[in-house]
């Protein structure tokens, strides 16, 4: 078994390319096929189709990759475990997050983290909330940051509430009023996040009987603010997404105060590694 076979699999099934995996790697594309020719004669069968455009995983390659992943997750742990007995901070904590999170939250923590820790790594993995329970779920990342509620089979460190606000152009005739009404919400154009990163807009909505006109979906939270400046529509985003920024919209509490539940979540807090468990702790003392 070799665990650099298994590191090199992983990344081509998630580049979904021999070059880019040899690129980030370090490796040349020869290698990289080398060392996947080598891992499927071990296992006696093909992991991956090759093509023009990337690689996919066949029948046997899907049956293998999550184990494989518990594996090279496994091994981190052992490493981390050896290193905590000999008095060493050391490991790399793999983090499903959000652009929010990640702009407004992420670089203070970590900065304050390394001070202390400073031989621990991080990798970032930027997703909706669907995506990152995934992550989650299958062993991707260590820990996510989520809207709440999430999985009943996370463990889950609940973090802060953050309200949510309308954004409207400031050519638009309320862009002056006091708060959002509710009820006037149906009779505008509306921009909501993409399905998956769209479960807060959707609850305030929801709770108040609205049934928007959606006229644009977007994946990206300041893709959304621009169309609200340029007055394809208003929308509705979390403080967090709308702070600090110089945006040239509107902001307007609604007319019914509404708010999302942001936490931290883990698979499991008993199998979580040494470093990631540090962090987790990092991260609720950072809040108070």
């Amino acid at each position: 078994m070799s665990i650099s076979k298994y590191e090199v699999f992983l990344k081509v099934v998630e580049l979904g390319s021999l070059t880019r995996a040899a690129e980030v790697l370090g490796f040349t594309q020869s290698g990289i096929s080398h060392t996947l020719s080598s891992l499927e004669a071990e296992f006696g069968f093909t992991l991956l189709l090759r093509n023009r455009s990337g690689v996919r995983l066949t029948v046997n390659g899907e049956q293998v990759v999550q184990p494989i992943r518990e594996i090279i997750k496994w091994n981190e742990q052992l490493k981390q475990q050896v290193a905590d007995i000999h008095g060493l901070e050391t490991g790399t904590i793999t983090i499903g997050t959000f652009t929010s999170v990640s702009v407004h939250w992420l670089p203070g923590m970590i900065k304050q983290f390394r001070r202390e820790y400073p031989y621990i790594g991080f990798k970032l993995m930027e997703g909706g909330y669907l995506e990152i329970e995934q992550w989650i779920e299958a062993g991707v990342v260590d820990c996510g940051f989520l809207s709440l509620p999430t999985r009943e089979n996370f463990e889950v460190f609940p973090l802060k509430q953050d309200r949510m606000l309308a954004i409207l152009s400031k050519e638009h005739p309320l862009s002056k009023a006091p708060y959002m009404p509710l009820a006037q919400i149906a009779h505008e154009d509306f921009i909501i996040p993409k399905a998956g990163s769209d479960y807060d807009v959707r609850r305030v909505l929801e709770k108040a009987a609205i049934k928007p006109n959606i006229k644009f979906s977007a994946g990206d939270d300041y893709a959304i603010i621009a169309m609200v400046e340029n007055g394809l529509g208003i929308s509705i985003l979390p403080e967090l997404v709308i702070q600090r920024q110089n945006h040239n919209v509107a902001v307007l509490e609604l007319e019914e105060r509404s708010f999302r539940s942001l936490g931290i979540a883990v698979h499991s807090m008993k199998y979580a590694s040494p470093a990631t468990k540090r962090f987790l702790g990092h991260v609720q003392s950072w809040f108070k």
